[in-house]
C-alpha cells in the first residue's frame, strides 16, 4: 500500500470501526488496536482484500455476468443508483424484497408487471380505468418500483452481489449463500464476515469511507464492462474481451 493510498484512506475515517464493547470476535484478524474505546482496522489488510474483492468484480462482469449492489443505508442512496445506472449493473437501495434471490422466478413476473403497467402510464392506456383504479395501480406502481426499480434489467441471477452493511442487509446474504451466489462486503467490526467469501474490513457508516470504497468498486465495474463479451452486458460504447473463474459461496448456516 503506497503511502498516497494509506493517506486517502486514513482522510475517509476507514480506519474506524466500532466501539469495542459492540464487536464482533471473528473481526480479530483485521483489527489493529482501539483508541478512545473504538476498534482500528488494520488499514494495510484493508488494502489488500479491497484490490482482492475489485479484482473479483472485475472478472465477474467482464465474463458478461452483473453484480447485484445492495445498500440500503441512507448514506448511499443518490451515489449506488447513479453509478449503477451509469454501468448497467442492478442494485437495490430500499428495504431487501423477500425472495429476490431465492423466488427470483416469481420475482420475474412482478417485474414484467411493473415494466407493462409503467407502459400503460406511459402511453395512456391506464386512462381506460376508473379513476379508483388508476390509483390503486399508481399505488402499486410506486411500491414496486421502490422494492424492484433497481433490478427491472436483471433477467438472471447475478454473479455476485456486493453488500455495503452486512448486518443491514443480512437476509440478502442469506439468500445469496443459500444460492452459492459469491458475496462482496464492507465488513465493520460488528460484523460478521464468516458468511462473505470478499470481506473488505472498513468504517461502513462514515460517508467518506463508504464513497471512498464504493469508488473503488465502481471503477473496478468499470474497467470489467469494459472487457465484457460484447451483447453480454449493458454497456454503451466500449471495447470487450473475455475473463476468469469465479469462488464458490459458503452455504449458509
Amino acid at each position: 500500500m503506497s503511502n498516497k493510498q494509506f493517506q486517502e484512506m486514513m482522510d475517509a475515517a476507514v480506519h474506524f470501526g466500532h466501539r469495542t464493547s459492540k464487536w464482533n470476535a471473528k473481526m480479530a484478524p483485521y483489527i489493529h488496536g482501539t483508541a478512545q474505546g473504538v476498534h482500528i482496522f488494520n488499514l494495510e489488510k484493508t488494502a489488500v482484500l479491497l484490490e482482492e474483492a475489485c479484482e473479483f468484480m472485475r472478472k465477474v462482469i467482464s465474463e458478461g455476468k452483473q453484480i447485484l449492489v445492495v445498500s440500503t443505508k441512507p448514506q448511499t442512496l443518490e451515489i449506488v443508483p447513479t453509478n449503477c445506472d451509469k454501468l448497467g449493473q442492478p442494485y437495490v437501495v430500499h428495504k431487501w424484497f423477500g425472495g429476490l434471490l431465492t423466488n427470483f422466478q416469481t420475482i420475474k413476473s412482478r417485474i414484467r408487471f411493473l415494466k407493462k403497467t409503467k407502459e400503460q402510464m406511459a402511453t395512456g392506456e391506464i386512462e381506460k380505468y376508473t379513476k379508483k383504479e388508476q390509483v390503486k395501480i399508481r399505488k402499486e406502481i410506486t411500491k414496486l418500483q421502490n422494492a424492484l426499480g433497481g433490478v427491472e434489467e436483471m433477467s438472471r441471477l447475478p454473479g455476485a452481489i456486493f453488500v455495503t452493511d452486512v448486518m443491514r442487509d443480512l437476509t440478502a446474504i442469506k439468500e445469496a449463500c443459500k444460492l452459492h451466489i459469491p458475496v462482496i462486503a464492507i465488513c465493520d467490526s460488528n460484523a460478521d464476515p464468516s458468511m462473505v467469501n470478499f470481506p473488505i474490513p472498513a468504517n461502513d457508516d462514515a460517508v467518506k469511507s463508504l464513497r471512498y470504497i464504493l469508488g473503488a468498486v465502481f471503477e473496478a465495474m468499470d474497467k470489467g464492462r469494459k472487457s465484457a463479451p460484447a451483447k453480454k452486458i449493458v454497456a454503451k460504447d466500449d471495447n470487450h474481451k473475455p475473463a476468469e473463474e469465479k469462488k464458490e459461496a459458503p452455504k449458509a448456516e
